[in-house]
């Protein structure tokens, strides 16, 4: 039974009739297309997807052994040339950690000099030329003269205590006077004290190429 159609009905059924069937692989990439066109890229397989999953991650070491152990295993897991890679690389890290320690840059500072105080007193320190900072090298000279003989022991020994006397003096003196010219400077600073005075001290008696960070003033100029 034909059913009745509008008008030019018979000329679509001919072109539609005149069209080729889809095929099955046709179909297939239209519907591919369709699923890719919102997300940008095709769905991934139940294969591709569990491949992507990661494994259970292992527990933190509990011992100082355990973590000895795992990082043994792990490099034993590695090439002869990975594992000089691997240390070269850290080496490169440390000495650039290092360079901008000197350098005095805040992030890479030690909590102890970290902070304006601490810089501040740095260079307080810098810019003086400081007795106990020849301590160092005195007692060593001292030390080995004490073996030419009774008598020079005896006067190496007085003079080793003039020296820690003089080094006594000079650092209640310098901790007395750091402090005074941070608290003029920082008068909202709560870093003083014995502690800020031990850290002036400590630095003193340093030898200046040993000292870090690096000096940033020279001896005898203003701070």
């Amino acid at each position: 039974m034909k059913l009745l159609r509008r008008g030019g009905s018979d000329e679509f059924d001919k072109k539609d009739s005149s069209m080729p069937e889809a095929t099955p692989e046709q179909d297939v990439s239209e519907s591919v297309r369709k699923s890719t066109a919102g997300k940008g890229r095709p769905t991934p397989s139940r294969r591709e997807a569990e491949g992507r999953r990661r494994g259970p991650v292992a527990p933190a070491p509990m011992t100082a052994k355990e973590a000895r152990a795992r990082r043994k295993a792990a490099r034993k897991s590695k090439s002869k040339d990975e594992r000089k890679a691997e240390s070269a690389e850290r080496r490169a890290t440390a000495s650039e950690r290092r360079n901008r320690m000197l350098a005095g840059e805040e992030k890479f500072l030690l909590p102890r000099d970290r902070g304006p105080v601490r810089a501040y007193v740095r260079d307080l320190v810098d810019s003086r030329r400081n007795l106990v900072g020849l301590f160092m090298p005195l007692a060593l000279v001292l030390i080995m003269t004490m073996f030419l003989g009774p008598v020079i022991q005896q006067y190496v020994t007085l003079a080793m205590f003039v020296m820690m006397l003089l080094m006594v003096i000079e650092g209640i003196y310098l901790g007395r006077l750091v402090n005074k010219k941070a608290r003029a400077r920082f008068p909202d600073s709560t870093d003083g004290g014995f502690g800020l005075g031990w850290y002036a001290f400590v630095r003193a008696s340093q030898i200046r190429k040993l000292r870090a960070p690096l000096p940033r003033v020279k001896p005898g100029e203003a701070v």
